[in-house]
């Protein structure tokens, strides 16, 4: 694949392309990508997806709220992996939200050499959202730009979309969010030092720092993960929240108990797949039971993850 920058030009009518954020880079999104791989090996032309570096959300309407599934440089990755022959990257800018449909389009065939464009199953581009597919065909037409429309992706999970698994890591729903994804969900930072509560109970943990602020952190709570720190990779149990048991204030931290590994990894690199929910965060009693709950969390997490790497190796 091709990374080509918004400035470069291709030649007329060599491009099949489709567009859109690809925020997850989920299953429906691998079905769009694979369908304009062959339509675009039918006819000997490249096939092109085009992406915007930021979120249209984040130009149109600001939130600070607002959360992406994934870091530009993953999301990059990820489509990569799904091996279209060219990657373009937009600025999503005020005067490009202005464009119709039939402008964009004319900008993808002048600058791009799109002869075929390809729309998602539900996608909508240009700024009148009241347009229907059928008007892109129609602009498409006298544009002299193909318009066709990507087959629905009707896999177990249907139906999937990037705002659905939003909402499922919002919710601590990891395994719903994994079987959309085709992958577990990840967060990356360094590990950091944190409250240093963990060791005094038998559970030392890594204090997970450093991450984009743009990226969603899942619901407060235990879950099981697998950790990738110093090129290894570890089983263990990550807390979201504010340990209401130990008081250490209302600042979300995340730690992570990593089994069988004590080594110092201060300063490191760290990224967590989150393999499964264990339950939610909540105040107990006092140190006693929170070892005792720590060590039922610990039992459940290495069932679950042997579960899972016995059915990704098999």
């Amino acid at each position: 694949m091709r990374i080509i920058g918004e400035n470069e030009r291709l030649p007329q009518g060599s491009t099949v392309a489709t567009i859109g954020m690809f925020d997850g880079v989920h299953l429906g999104h691998a079905t769009l990508v694979n369908f304009l791989k062959r339509q675009a090996s039918s006819q000997g032309k490249q096939s092109l997806v085009i992406t915007f570096l930021n979120h249209p959300r984040q130009v149109l309407h600001p939130d600070q709220s607002f959360k992406l599934i994934m870091p530009l440089d993953e999301r990059l990755a990820q489509i990569e992996a799904l091996g279209p022959d060219l990657l373009l990257t937009l600025h999503f800018t005020p005067d490009l939200a202005q464009l119709n449909s039939q402008q964009f389009t004319e900008l993808l065939r002048d600058r791009y050499g799109v002869g075929e464009l390809v729309a998602g199953y539900n996608h909508r581009f240009g700024h009148n959202k009241g347009e229907t597919f059928g008007d892109y065909c129609r602009h498409g037409e006298e544009l002299g730009v193909k318009v066709v429309k990507a087959p629905e992706y009707l896999g177990q999970y249907a139906p999937v979309s990037s705002t659905i698994i939003r909402g499922l890591i919002s919710a601590g729903r990891v395994v719903d969010a994994m079987h959309c994804m085709g992958r577990p969900y990840k967060l990356s930072g360094k590990v950091v030092h944190g409250f240093h509560n963990g060791r005094g109970l038998g559970f030392p943990t890594a204090n997970v720092g450093e991450m984009n602020p743009d990226v969603l952190i899942p619901h407060n709570g235990a879950y099981a993960v697998l950790a990738h720190v110093g090129g290894q990779q570890l089983q263990g149990m990550a807390n979201i929240g504010k340990r209401p048991t130990l008081d250490n204030g209302d600042k979300i931290s995340i730690e992570v108990n990593l089994f069988g590994f004590d080594d110092d990894i201060y300063g490191q690199d760290i990224m967590l797949e989150f393999i499964s929910f264990l339950r939610l965060e909540f105040k107990m009693c006092g140190l006693e039971e929170l070892k005792h709950q720590l060590t039922l969390d610990r039992d459940n997490a290495q069932r679950l993850l042997n579960e899972y790497l016995t059915n990704h190796q098999s």
